[in-house]
């Protein structure tokens, strides 16, 4: 997958995150979505370091899977470190 595949693929990710945590995301939508783009990153590394599979192919189910999840993670911890400095 290309560059602006990840940077599609993050996006939506960080937007489908955004939705499902909902007020638990500080941030507006331009930090939540460039959140989601690295989200991506870090579960494609995370799924290729765990589980030996990565973000292979656009349309696979596992590759938004792990965007999903590396998206809430990224969010989870932006948000936890957030509250903490307010």
């Amino acid at each position: 997958m290309g560059i602006i595949g990840w940077i599609v693929l993050g996006l939506i990710a960080g937007a489908i995150a955004k939705a499902i945590l909902k007020d638990r995301a500080p941030g507006g939508l331009l930090a939540t979505l460039l959140l989601g783009v690295i989200g991506a990153a870090v579960g494609g590394f995370l799924g290729s370091a765990i589980f030996g599979v990565g973000l292979e192919e656009f349309w696979s189910i596992q590759t938004w899977l792990l965007a999903i999840l590396g998206s809430l993670l990224v969010l989870a911890i932006y948000g936890a470190l957030a509250k903490r400095r307010a």
